[in-house]
């Protein structure tokens, strides 16, 4: 990171997002430190970590951490309701009036009075019995994770799987990730088998993982449902097709050239064209596989073979593309020439 502020001097700040949808979480107080000594503030994007200030076997918060910015949905591991998101200022780096002018130039004029009453009433909650209530959530989890562990061709990742040298600085040990490759099934499949035929939704899937959420809302009785529907996953593993291949990139070849402002190819003149004829092409559109929900392809970058072939790939495997212009992929929106 050091580096890329030395190649950057103009940085006015740096943007962390942490934790992923898997649960794995960036060194927060270590990124912080290297931002404060080029005296640029660290904006946290915690989406999943509404309930990390509230337990100390969770991870640290951001705020804690020395971030400036925290913003935190709390319609995710909280009990807002949907888009109930807030952000969370500390410190003398980030103006306060700056900020709040930013927010009202970008949120709406009609706020809803639900969703602030929502997130008064978790805050209210949280600090009245927030210990109490993640406390159990966290036995609930182990005594889970234990339990999936034991399932014949189902790898639960542990701690030492995800945190580690050149690995995650943390996990939230709310998030089961359990790993298909034994069994030759992909999570997206798994997880539509688990949807049709015992009415569960999985916190994600991939083409090999699959991943639940324990929160303060669950019990004996919905981590059963879970266990119960995954044993009958195994048992009747035959009734989903193989895991078809995905051409993952490597983690550099998604870093795309940005070869023009994004407005400028948003809004400028367009056209779609087959996916071979969009390699080298100028993106006018956003792509973001789900999960992460992070863009492969954004407008202004230069699109390449590698993120056409992940992105085929995935899709014939049963990937969720929420955002292109042709969710088959047929064709590609692009800078017209």
């Amino acid at each position: 990171m050091r580096d890329a502020f030395a190649k950057h001097p103009d940085a006015k700040g740096m943007l962390l997002i942490t934790p992923t949808d898997y649960g794995a979480c960036a060194a927060i107080r270590e990124t912080a430190r290297v931002c404060h000594d080029h005296d640029v503030p660290l904006i946290v994007d915690e989406a999943w970590g509404a309930h990390f200030p509230f337990h100390p076997a969770l991870p640290s918060w951001a705020m804690d951490a020395g971030a400036a910015i925290c913003v935190t949905s709390v319609h995710k591991m909280g009990c807002g309701l949907e888009q109930g998101s807030v952000f969370h200022l500390r410190g003398e780096r980030v103006d306060p009036q700056v900020l709040a002018s930013r927010a009202d130039r970008l949120g709406t004029t009609s706020p809803s009075a639900l969703i602030f009453a929502g997130l008064d009433g978790w805050r209210r909650q949280m600090v009245q019995h927030g210990e109490e209530l993640l406390g159990r959530a966290l036995d609930l989890a182990a005594s889970v994770r234990a339990e999936l562990a034991a399932v014949p061709g189902i790898r639960v990742l542990e701690r030492d799987d995800l945190v580690g040298p050149r690995l995650a600085d943390d996990h939230d040990p709310l998030k089961i990730v359990l790993d298909l490759q034994e069994l030759d099934r992909s999570g997206y499949d798994a997880s539509e088998w688990l949807r049709e035929h015992h009415r569960i939704d999985m916190g994600l899937s991939d083409h090999r993982r699959m991943a639940a959420q324990i929160t303060i809302a669950d019990d004996e009785e919905t981590t059963g449902r879970l266990l119960t529907a995954i044993r009958d996953l195994v048992d009747r593993i035959d009734e989903i097709r193989p895991a078809k291949p995905v051409d993952l990139p490597e983690p550099g070849e998604l870093e795309l050239e940005q070869a023009i402002l994004p407005r400028d190819a948003f809004f400028g003149p367009i056209e779609d064209v087959p996916p071979e004829e969009a390699i080298g092409r100028v993106a006018a559109e956003t792509i973001s596989p789900y999960p992460p929900g992070v863009p492969a392809v954004a407008p202004g970058e230069v699109i390449t073979r590698a993120v056409v072939d992940y992105l085929l790939s995935g899709l014939d495997a049963g990937m969720y593309l929420p955002d292109p212009a042709d969710p088959q992929l047929k064709t590609f929106r692009v800078v017209k020439r």
